[in-house]
């Protein structure tokens, strides 16, 4: 029989962009289910108010300052992550940033810097903390895509090209990774109710979701709440020694119809 050594009752967990969104519903998911956790972003205030909320739950949560565009950051992040509750058990690779523009129109200082936090950053993490899961034996990284890898969206020319380079990255990792006793999963949410894009202006908003309709990629009008999608991570962390999640895609359910249509009914 194959031979899975169980996982330690004491898991710390890791999460980026613990600020909001899919992050914050991530740690709070995590700590609920029992793994410490420690928030990570730039608004390092917000995710101490978060942490010290689960805390007030009986829960085990600490806040840390991380810049995924600054190196220097990531690097000091990288000892005191592990010095928080002991040494990380989970990565969650969840940060992003996104910014509107075409691949011909976009400045190629804001697309490298969309490139920075999205893709190199989560590497810089994934370097510093992964290795040591490959020494020890166990552990679990979860990278955060989205469903622009599997359809390219218009007019975000920087975030679909750093998705898709974090799931080849992740991907990659997979395959490395085999044997090791680590997990790499993906998570992969579609239209997700979060910050993400609120800073846009209104204008700027409407034309790229109708160049998205153009192309048939809006279905329907429902969002994922980042609760839906912090399921997902905790599902794919969770399962016991001997199984792996590879890849989560999570999408938001339609709204039902009043009719089930001509063609349910028998209709031709």
């Amino acid at each position: 029989m194959p031979h899975f050594p169980p996982h330690p009752s004491r898991r710390p967990a890791v999460v980026t962009g613990a600020s909001s969104g899919i992050g914050e519903a991530t740690a709070r998911a995590l700590a609920v289910a029992g793994y410490p956790v420690v928030l990570a972003a730039r608004r390092v205030a917000r995710c101490e108010e978060i942490a010290k909320e689960i805390r007030s739950t009986g829960h085990e949560a600490k806040a840390l300052a991380l810049d995924l565009a600054d190196p220097d950051s990531i690097s000091l992040f990288g000892d005191l992550s592990q010095e928080a509750f002991g040494d990380v058990e989970i990565l969650v690779s969840n940060a992003g940033r996104s910014g509107p523009g075409t691949v011909f129109e976009l400045r190629p200082d804001d697309f490298a810097a969309t490139v920075a936090v999205n893709l190199v950053g989560a590497q810089h993490l994934a370097h510093l903390l992964v290795g040591a899961m490959v020494e020890r034996r166990r552990g679990d990284a979860v990278f955060v895509t989205s469903e622009t890898v599997r359809e390219p969206r218009p007019g975000a020319a920087g975030y679909v090209a750093s998705k898709w380079g974090l799931e080849g990255l992740a991907r990659a990792l997979q395959m490395e990774l085999e044997g090791t006793g680590v997990r790499a999963t993906i998570i992969r949410p579609g239209q997700t109710l979060t910050e993400m894009g609120s800073d846009w202006d209104q204008e700027t908003t409407t034309d790229v979701l109708n160049s998205w309709i153009h192309w048939g990629l809006a279905r329907h009008h429902a969002f994922l709440r980042p609760e839906s999608v912090a399921g997902a991570v905790v599902s794919a962390v969770s399962v016991p020694r001997g199984t792996h999640m590879a890849i989560i895609d999570v999408q938001p359910e339609a709204p039902v119809r009043e009719s089930a249509g001509r063609a349910q009914k028998g209709g031709t």
